[in-house]
């Protein structure tokens, strides 16, 4: 990171179970609404979670080019949704084809695990069942089963087919690359694509995280494997940040685009700069005590220098699960904890690849109309998660945020970025 070239931020991307645009996420956070409710894209009634953040009408026709719709086809709903946060980004930037070089323009994304189609897999499971033993035969899944797969099923949900499919459409030529780590997975992209700009590998990055975790395979797995709010009753109460009564996290579906740019390249070309980012650091908490977090956060901290005064807020992870909120927390208390907290999982739900950028577009979008959301059911104060929680809409009073994510297993990472330019 101590390359001279400055790395900023020129375009916003974002689609979430809130509305597709920035703007339209903004005014429901604002207005305190949620995305999560009981599942409506099939009947949940078997299932121990029923709820979700879902994006029950999107259509990617509306993101792509006719001419270029043939290959959906061949995109699967998490790859659709990361190059429709991608378009979006780009017509904020006002980045239309031909606008940079195709050769300096490169993408980077976070994904998780790619469901696959439940349907596609009914055939070959059929096929290989053996009754007597109520198990399928995997000695007859590759004769038997496998030739029953669509062809391009593999290609449709392998990670990094969503950079891919972002780089084709929009000819972008230069580095390509793809961060699969779980919730941390678009942060980390973030912070590689301002380390390709600043050692000169391009001028113009898409970085960006796409996920979906409200499909039935998905649902079950993550039943068995995460810690997931039960309050099927009470969708609209059940994820809750840093707060007494929290007990899970609530999944949904989106994605979350940002076009990072040379600074020299943006002014070159009359962007609008939203922000810049002025520190990127990244480690490892074992046993997730907070010690390995707050680490990261000094790092980062020493990184932006002067923007550190310039801090307005923490924009936080905060799954609302019991362990990774008090352990974020202590690593909070024990390096900025003059500074107020905000969480918008409750709003979005927990959109998995996708959460950090998405939540720290709602943070940059803060600052250009200078009033700070609240935290959503954020109605009693954790003992175990010392941090001033922002509860009621205030003015902004800085001009930098500090974004925190981090996954179950102890990863963790910290941005900061000040808004505008930082000089």
């Amino acid at each position: 990171m101590s390359s001279t070239r400055r790395v900023v931020i020129t375009g916003m991307g974002l689609l979430t179970p809130l509305g597709a645009g920035t703007v339209a996420n903004w005014d429901a956070v604002l207005a305190g609404r949620t995305g999560i409710a009981r599942l409506r894209m099939f009947d949940p009634t078997p299932l121990s979670v029923q709820i979700g953040g879902e994006i029950p009408e999107f259509d990617a026709k509306n993101y792509i080019e006719k001419k270029d719709r043939k290959s959906l086809k061949h995109m699967s709903r998490t790859v659709q949704l990361g190059v429709a946060a991608a378009r979006l980004a780009l017509d904020d930037a006002r980045l239309g084809k031909g606008a940079t070089n195709p050769d300096r323009f490169g993408v980077v994304y976070g994904t998780g695990t790619i469901p696959g189609e439940l349907l596609d897999l009914a055939a070959p499971a059929a096929a290989t069942f053996d009754r007597e033993t109520g198990r399928i035969d995997m000695s007859r899944w590759g004769t038997e089963g496998m030739p029953l797969l669509p062809p391009m099923w593999l290609l449709n949900h392998v990670p990094n087919m969503t950079a891919c499919h972002v780089s084709i459409l929009n000819d972008a030529r230069g580095p390509n690359n793809t961060i699969t780590l779980s919730h941390l997975g678009s942060l980390m992209a973030l912070g590689e694509a301002v380390r390709m700009i600043r050692r000169g590998s391009a001028d113009v990055i898409i970085v960006g995280g796409a996920d979906t975790r409200t499909d039935l395979l998905s649902l079950i797995r993550c039943s068995l494997f995460l810690n997931l709010s039960r309050r099927n009753a009470e969708p609209e109460l059940a994820l809750r940040p840093f707060d007494r009564d929290r007990d899970g996290t609530v999944l949904g579906e989106g994605a979350a685009a940002l076009i990072l740019e040379d600074i020299d390249h943006a002014r070159q070309r009359g962007a609008t700069i939203l922000g810049e980012v002025v520190a990127f650091a990244a480690g490892f908490d074992a046993g997730c005590h907070g010690s390995g977090f707050a680490r990261v956060i000094r790092q980062a901290c020493a990184q932006a220098s002067d923007s550190v005064a310039a801090l307005d807020h923490v924009n936080a992870r905060a799954p609302g699960t019991i362990p990774d909120d008090a352990w974020e927390a202590r690593a909070i208390r024990g390096t900025v904890p003059q500074l107020p907290v905000v969480a918008y999982k409750a709003n979005l739900s927990n959109l998995g690849a996708a959460a950090d950028i998405a939540e720290l577009i709602l943070s940059l979008h803060a600052f250009r109309q200078g009033i700070l959301p609240a935290t959503r059911n954020h109605a009693h104060p954790a003992v175990d998660c010392p941090v001033t929680v922002c509860r009621q809409a205030r003015p902004i009073q800085g001009q930098a945020v500090l974004k925190l994510g981090g996954t179950e297993l102890g990863q963790c990472a910290a941005v900061i970025v000040h808004c505008g330019t930082s000089g």
